[in-house]
């Protein structure tokens, strides 16, 4: 059984530094073990309002929110030299991660990176429509909890 962690990122406007929520899910052995939902404040808690439209986040929920260089301590266990898996993650999730850490000078750590999108080749909303997976989609644990049921579902197809 595999284990690997699911991580997806909301960010506040399109700067990939600017991550608002964070939600992972670690599997060990092919069983759940830990799922975390975060709100990080951005820098200077700045949002555009289209980013708001998005995904519900406003500057008022992360004002005492802490920032990603305090919750990197938190999800560091989960990435670095794991298995991780985002859905559009070498476009948009990956380099939100490369870019938060250089923000604040943090070395990126090693890991190795899968995107379900690239597996499948379909959006996630249609995925999850396709394979009856609850999707509250644009909150970053949903979006989490979706891709690992969808990385569990390649694996038993093609192991």
């Amino acid at each position: 059984m595999t284990s690997f962690t699911a991580i997806d990122f909301e960010t506040a406007h399109p700067q990939k530094w600017s991550i608002c929520q964070v939600g992972l899910v670690r599997v060990e052995n092919g069983i759940v073990s830990e799922k975390i939902s975060l709100l990080v404040q951005p820098p200077k808690n700045f949002y555009w309002g289209k980013f708001i439209d998005i995904h519900g986040i406003t500057p008022e929920q992360t004002i005492t929110a802490p920032t990603f260089e305090i919750v990197w301590q938190k999800i560091e266990p989960f990435i670095k030299e794991q298995i991780v898996v985002a859905h559009n993650g070498f476009a948009f999730d990956f380099p939100c991660l490369k870019n938060a850490l250089a923000y604040y000078d943090i070395t990126e750590p090693r890991y190795q990176k899968h995107c379900t999108y690239k597996l499948y080749k379909k959006n996630l909303a249609t995925l999850c429509q396709e394979n009856n997976i609850s999707l509250n989609h644009h909150d970053a644990l949903s979006d989490a909890n979706a891709c690992t049921e969808l990385f569990n579902l390649y694996l038993r197809r093609n192991n």
